[in-house]
């Protein structure tokens, strides 16, 4: 599956907070992972639920930025700063606050990557997410 959008300016998305990329890349994930589940098998609904979980928990999420951060840009790993550095209350249910901010900063790139329109490099990362 590839997802296009329109994009915005790099001023419009510096002016957005790397909270609100995340909340943008975590839906932009999700739909990405039910795509790939649903046409990777034949399965009953209960089942896709349970493998899309798999893919979009925390520390899963958190796993694949290890897996990429050496090989992001400077542009890139400034995002990733940048939501590491932001201020959160919240915590998965499932998860420790290192794999909760790293899972965070991931949505968030995947976020910056779709409002950008980089959505070549958002769909090799998102590629990744599910391998």
């Amino acid at each position: 599956m590839k997802i296009e959008t329109e994009k915005l300016t790099q001023n419009q998305i510096k002016n957005l907070s790397p909270l609100v990329l995340a909340f943008i890349g975590d839906g932009v994930h999700t739909i990405f992972v039910r795509d790939f589940v649903v046409k990777s098998k034949l399965e009953k609904l209960n089942d896709y639920n349970k493998d899309c979980s798999h893919f979009c928990k925390a520390k899963t999420q958190s796993l694949v930025l290890d897996k990429i951060e050496s090989g992001l840009s400077e542009e890139e790993k400034d995002i990733v700063r940048r939501t590491r550095n932001a201020k959160t209350n919240n915590i998965a249910k499932n998860s420790n606050l290192t794999e909760y901010k790293k899972a965070t900063c991931f949505e968030a790139l995947v976020g910056y990557l779709y409002l950008s329109g980089q959505t070549e490099r958002m769909n090799e990362i998102l590629d990744i997410s599910v391998q």
